[in-house]
């Protein structure tokens, strides 16, 4: 799968507040890269604590669940965008379906 907005992410690790969170992302970035899937459920094969949204949103649970990832998948063209990162807390304030993209 190619990640469009991975610079991004691994930037916000860098911050202090997401720092914690920055081995956790670089291995979800590594597997994600060498993954295939064709559908929502063979992403929930390989993580099943992730929440499906809709046919193509799905959250990441990050580093035990400190942390979330809001994605968007074409499964169709093999492309995971990164809609949102932040904390659980931060998740919290937001709605995960209606989020939009981070610039």
């Amino acid at each position: 799968m190619r990640i469009v907005k991975e610079r991004t992410l691994t930037e916000y690790c860098k911050l202090n507040r997401y720092k914690q969170a920055e081995e956790s992302i670089k291995a979800w970035i590594f597997e994600v890269r060498f993954s295939t899937w064709n559908n929502a459920n063979e992403l929930k094969l390989k993580y099943g604590n992730a929440s499906i949204i809709n046919s193509k949103r799905v959250v990441f649970n990050i580093k035990g669940n400190d942390y979330r990832l809001i994605v968007d998948v074409e499964y169709k063209l093999k492309v995971v965008f990164i809609v949102w990162f932040g904390t659980h807390t931060e998740y919290n304030k937001i709605d995960a379906k209606t989020v939009n993209y981070e610039n």
